[in-house]
């Protein structure tokens, strides 16, 4: 263990759902001291610096110091640090992994010896549901729309299909469901194996407590399902919710001066790749390849290595092209990997043991965050009916926005058991 090791030591995931009587700052409350609670610390009087991911806090009225607003009531009570800084982030679906990434690197640089990452976010309003689901598109260009509108329009008519999407859709949807026309296009994906990528999460969502979704189907309820924008159905889509998730990050030589119990359960960052999206070309890797390249050169590993993964399936088509960039599976070959049971609990490489986004929930800021929740619990060997055997060496792909076919940023975070 050297001093500038960097360690999750604590980490903590609330049950994801509609939360209409829980304030923001009520979420931050149960995600940030379930995180001290799992490090063993009973106040946060070492951390130096927290790192607050939120998105769509703008929807509620506060647009600017997010997580300083949110923080003030454990500040008053002495919880919090009254001068340590928390600085907001923001990077559409992959602002967790942001949060993360920037907790990472003060430690690494040797600015600090323990500091937070924590995300948070609302997405359910009861009172006009519409009005969040409209936010969303802010994760696209809004100055020049006309930009990635065209693109996915050209990409449409090489199809032979049209391209549109409405105040009463969710844009990011309908461009996810184009992206996987074009691979099915392509490869010869089908939409039988996209349902059964579908189906295998909500069946691992179903032993998750924290997940939104807790019930087990199969592929052929999946396809069943009410269509949402061709091919993807209800099921195959993540739901609207409510969550936070933290971590505690800390350095080596921080966690020396611990206790043995706190010791054997911190589990080791070997490596954070982050890339950003441009307009690539059809035939181009996404850039959760660069991101996860990085991430592997980084922790001196390749993907023969990884033992379990969580990806981010805001459709289940995802989990599919996820593989591939992931190297989990040659390119084009995802929709057979997964359908093969490769991807399932005992299976080759466990993915989304968590449920994914599509059973555990999609909390846009929360998510990446709440991947390493359920990581850490993993290589700790607690994850109990949903545990990976013997799993060392985990793998989070966390992905936010849209810039032409892939995001506009990518995170991939790769953790190992010390």
């Amino acid at each position: 263990m050297n001093d500038t090791d960097v360690y999750v030591v604590g980490s903590h995931c609330m049950p994801f759902g509609r939360w209409p009587n829980k304030s923001l700052k009520e979420l931050t409350r149960q995600a940030y001291l379930g995180a001290l609670a799992d490090a063993g610390l009973a106040r946060g009087d070492e951390i130096e610096a927290a790192w607050f991911g939120s998105c769509l806090m703008h929807v509620w009225g506060q647009s600017a110091i997010r997580g300083n607003v949110c923080f003030i009531p454990l500040v008053r009570e002495g919880l919090f640090p009254d001068r340590a800084p928390i600085i907001n982030v923001e990077g559409g679906c992959a602002t967790g992994s942001l949060a993360l990434a920037g907790a990472y690197k003060e430690i690494k640089a040797g600015d600090a010896q323990l500091t937070l990452a924590i995300g948070v976010e609302k997405l359910y309003d009861p009172v006009d549901p519409a009005r969040v689901l409209a936010a969303f598109a802010q994760g696209m260009d809004q100055i020049d729309p006309q930009d990635w509108i065209g693109h996915y329009g050209a990409v449409a008519r090489g199809l032979g299909r049209s391209f549109s999407t409405g105040p009463d859709r969710s844009a990011p949807m309908d461009t996810y469901a184009m992206q996987a026309l074009l691979h099915m296009q392509h490869y010869g994906t089908t939409v039988e194996q996209i349902a059964y990528a579908c189906a295998k999460n909500h069946n691992a969502g179903a032993l998750n407590p924290n997940a939104q979704y807790r019930f087990t189907t199969t592929p052929e309820a999946v396809l069943a399902d009410r269509l949402v924008s061709e091919p993807l159905t209800r099921s195959m889509c993540a739901p609207i919710g409510d969550g936070a998730a933290a971590a505690l990050v800390c350095s080596g030589d921080w966690l020396r001066r611990q206790p043995p119990e706190v010791r054997a359960r911190a589990i080791a960052i070997r490596g954070i790749g982050l890339a950003g999206g441009k307009y690539r070309a059809l035939d181009e890797p996404g850039l959760s390849r660069a991101a996860a390249d990085r991430a592997y050169r980084m922790a001196g590993i390749g993907p023969a290595d990884i033992d379990v993964a969580e990806v981010h399936d805001a459709t289940s088509y995802c989990e599919l092209y996820q593989c591939e960039m992931l190297r989990l599976c040659g390119e084009g070959e995802g929709g057979p990997f997964v359908a093969s049971g490769a991807t399932a609990l005992g299976g080759k490489v466990p993915v989304n043991t968590s449920g994914g986004l599509v059973s555990k929930g999609h909390p846009i800021g929360a998510t990446g965050l709440s991947m390493c929740a359920e990581l850490v619990t993993q290589l700790r060997g607690e994850a109990g009916p949903r545990q990976v055997e013997g799993a060392s060496i985990a793998v989070q792909e966390n992905g936010g926005g849209v810039i032409g076919l892939e995001e506009a940023l990518a995170a991939v975070v790769v953790y190992g058991r010390s």
